[in-house]
């Protein structure tokens, strides 16, 4: 049986670049029963580290879709935040999308955790 998530990352990534074509067809696709479960968030991480570029859009919809995973009962964990931080640090460092991003989950959570708020403030100052 064919490995989906290697066979869809080779296609997407076989230009080195994750362009609006093929952000739209993500977004649609993971998009179409309404649900995106942790494995295809999970997915989505690994295809964005792992693109050499990719557009704007896309990265918003990742972002999106953690927001959405993380705050789907308001509040912010320390388990959560681990994942957070990994996910973060996959390439080495955090850069201002993702500084951004910790900042709109802050405001966005009801509440958040020591850890999660540590989080923040080491990198989102």
């Amino acid at each position: 049986m064919a490995d989906w998530k290697r066979l869809t990352k080779a296609l997407i990534l076989a230009d080195g670049v994750i362009g609006e074509k093929d952000a739209e067809i993500i977004r649609r696709e993971f998009l179409a029963d309404s649900v995106i479960n942790k494995s295809e968030a999970e997915f989505l991480i690994d295809l964005r580290n792992s693109a050499p570029k990719a557009v704007q859009k896309f990265h918003e919809f990742v972002f999106e879709v953690v927001q959405k995973a993380l705050l789907a009962d308001g509040a912010i964990s320390a388990a959560e935040a681990a994942w957070l931080e990994k996910f973060l640090l996959a390439d080495g460092k955090v850069d201002d999308l993702e500084k951004a991003f910790l900042k709109r989950l802050k405001s966005a959570a009801k509440s958040t955790s020591a850890e999660f708020d540590a989080l923040v403030k080491k990198y989102a100052p």
